[in-house]
C-alpha cells in the first residue's frame, strides 16, 4: 500500500527537509558515463529493430497486433532517453545528450528542443497551479475525461496546437521559451516536421502500409503506457514544492524499469535530477524511508486515481 504523506521533520529548517543525500554520496551517484548511456541506447534502439523484425513476420496473422503494440511501447519508451538526455545525465558528453536526444524525440514528436525548456519549468515549479506548464491542463474529473487522457488524446491535440503556433511565430502560453530561446526551438520544430514528413513519404513509396504498421498506429496503440506512468508522476501528491511529498516513485517491474531507463523512480529524480538513470536504484535505497508516495505498481495509481473520480462523480 501506498503510504500517506508524512508529516514534516520539525527538527529540519523549512525548504531543507527534502535534501536527503549527503553532500559525497551525491557527488558519487552525479557521475555520468558515456559508456553506460550508449550501452542503454544501444540496447534500446535493438529493442525497437526486433520489435519491427516481429512486425514485419506477423503481418497477415492474427498476432499481428500483439507485434504493433510491443514496438509501439519501445517506441513511445523513447520519451525515456530525451528526458535523461535534455537533463544532460544520459551520458557525460554534452554533444551525445544534444545530438542523440534530439533524434530519439523525433518518432513520436516530442521534440527534444521544446521539451528541455518546458520540462525544466516543470522542475522549478512542480505541482505549482499558476507556473507548472505540466499543469496547464486540468486534471481528469470525469472517467471519459481520464478515458481520453490515457488514450493521449490531449497529447495529439497539444502537439497540434503548440507546433502550429510555433510555426506562425507565436509563443502565446509559451512563457518558460525565453524570446532568445525562440528561434531555435523554431527551426528545431520546422527540421522534426520536415524530416518526419519525408520519411512518412518516402517510407509510404516504398511500402505504403510500412509506416502504418511499424510507426504510426503502434505509437498510438502504446500511447495510454505512456500517459499512465505520467499520469502516475504527481497525481494525488502534495501541491507544494516539498520534493518527498510532491513526486511519487512506482516500484515497476524490471523490464519497465529496463526499457524506460529507470524513470519509475520519479521521487528520486525530481530530488536530484543530477543523477543519471543508472544511479537511480541506488539513491531510491538511499531516500526511501523519507518519501511519502512509493506505490507498488502503475495499476496501483491509475486505480487511486480512478477511485477518486468516482467518489467526486
Amino acid at each position: 500500500m501506498e503510504p500517506s504523506t508524512r508529516d514534516a521533520d520539525a527538527t529540519t529548517p523549512a525548504g531543507r527537509r527534502d535534501r536527503v543525500l549527503a553532500p559525497a554520496d551525491l557527488r558519487r551517484l552525479s557521475e555520468r558515463s558515456d559508456l553506460q548511456g550508449l550501452m542503454r541506447y544501444a540496447l534500446h534502439l535493438a529493442l525497437v529493430a526486433a520489435a519491427a523484425v516481429l512486425v514485419a513476420h506477423a503481418r497477415g496473422t492474427w498476432w499481428l497486433p500483439a507485434a504493433m503494440l510491443l514496438q509501439g511501447w519501445f517506441l513511445v519508451a523513447l520519451f525515456a532517453p530525451v528526458h535523461e538526455c535534455i537533463h544532460r545525465t544520459a551520458f557525460r558528453t554534452r554533444w551525445l545528450n544534444d545530438v542523440l536526444g534530439w533524434i530519439a524525440s523525433v518518432p513520436t514528436l516530442v521534440n527534444a528542443s521544446f521539451y528541455r525548456l518546458f520540462h525544466h519549468a516543470h522542475h522549478r515549479h512542480a505541482q505549482d497551479r499558476l507556473r507548472d506548464p505540466e499543469l496547464a491542463g486540468p486534471l481528469p474529473a470525469t472517467t471519459w475525461q481520464y478515458a481520453l487522457r490515457i488514450a493521449g488524446w490531449g497529447y495529439y491535440a497539444s502537439r497540434v496546437a503548440v507546433f502550429g503556433r510555433i510555426l506562425r511565430d507565436r509563443w502565446d502560453g509559451m512563457d518558460f521559451i525565453a524570446p532568445r530561446e525562440r528561434p531555435g526551438v523554431r527551426r528545431s520544430v520546422v527540421a522534426m516536421l520536415a524530416l518526419v514528413a519525408t520519411a512518412f513519404a518516402g517510407w509510404s513509396w516504398v511500402d505504403p502500409a510500412g509506416p502504418w504498421l511499424h510507426w504510426l498506429l503502434p505509437v498510438a496503440m502504446a500511447q495510454p503506457i505512456l500517459r499512465a506512468m505520467l499520469l502516475s508522476e504527481h497525481t494525488l501528491c502534495s501541491d507544494d514544492d516539498d520534493g518527498l511529498s510532491n513526486t511519487r516513485t512506482t516500484l515497476a517491474a524490471w523490464p519497465v524499469r529496463l526499457v524506460h531507463w529507470n524513470m519509475p523512480f520519479h521521487a528520486e529524480h525530481h530530488l536530484y535530477p543530477s543523477i543519471p538513470f543508472f544511479n537511480l536504484p541506488r539513491a531510491h535505497e538511499l531516500v526511501r524511508d523519507r518519501l511519502a508516495h512509493v506505490a507498488g505498481g502503475y495499476l496501483e495509481t491509475q486505480g487511486r486515481i480512478l477511485h477518486r473520480i468516482a467518489r467526486r462523480a
